[in-house]
């Protein structure tokens, strides 16, 4: 479990493919904290440490998730949201974040906001899944990139986010442009508040 505020951006550094699962291997800051089987949030999605050599360490998607997420497409050299797992002893600052991304979203547009920045994000709308709680409300909680954000004017298929300066420039949301795919999971006690209207 996360709660969707990065730590930092780590880099890819070695993209390996082994059948359809694709290894990942990154250098960040605290790779030496780090164990074999620790669960990491890499752009929101929860990725088990499988290797750690030097201040490198390696996780291993399966296509599942390369499907749904946008993993697939990284390249060495890009920059990654990382968070590890929530300590159960501190402040829940973002929000209950799963690590399991519901789907890909698209940037189709930026807006200045004096200062902080208005980002817009196209989604596939699915109107079955949507009665399971994948859908946006306004002023409810996203995670783009496993980042925790507050949504602002939602439509059936699109939302807006505002980004301050100090979240732009610490996570890759500074490398966002219009056309970029980002990482979606939808709150999670909005799937639970649907799937209990459903068997009732």
């Amino acid at each position: 479990m996360f709660s969707g505020i990065v730590e930092e951006m780590a880099v890819v550094t070695r993209i390996v493919r082994e059948d359809e699962n694709v290894h990942f291997t990154l250098r960040c800051s605290f790779t030496n904290e780090l164990k074999i089987d620790q669960s990491v949030s890499h752009n929101g999605v929860c990725l088990t440490v499988v290797a750690i050599e030097g201040d490198e360490y390696t996780v291993t998607a399966m296509k599942e998730t390369l499907i749904r997420s946008n993993l697939g497409l990284l390249r060495e050299g890009d920059r990654v949201n990382v968070e590890r797992s929530m300590l159960m002893n501190g402040r829940l600052d973002g929000h209950i974040v799963q690590g399991h991304v519901d789907q890909t979203a698209r940037c189709i547009a930026m807006e200045d906001a004096g200062g902080s920045t208005y980002f817009t994000f196209s989604y596939d709308y699915d109107p079955q899944m949507a009665r399971r709680g994948y859908f946006t409300v306004d002023k409810g909680s996203v995670t783009v990139n496993g980042v925790s954000l507050t949504v602002i004017a939602p439509t059936e298929n699109t939302f807006q986010v505002a980004i301050i300066p100090y979240t732009r420039e610490n996570t890759n949301f500074a490398d966002i442009t219009v056309g970029t795919v980002v990482n979606l999971e939808f709150d999670i006690l909005g799937k639970y508040i649907a799937r209990m209207q459903q068997l009732s």
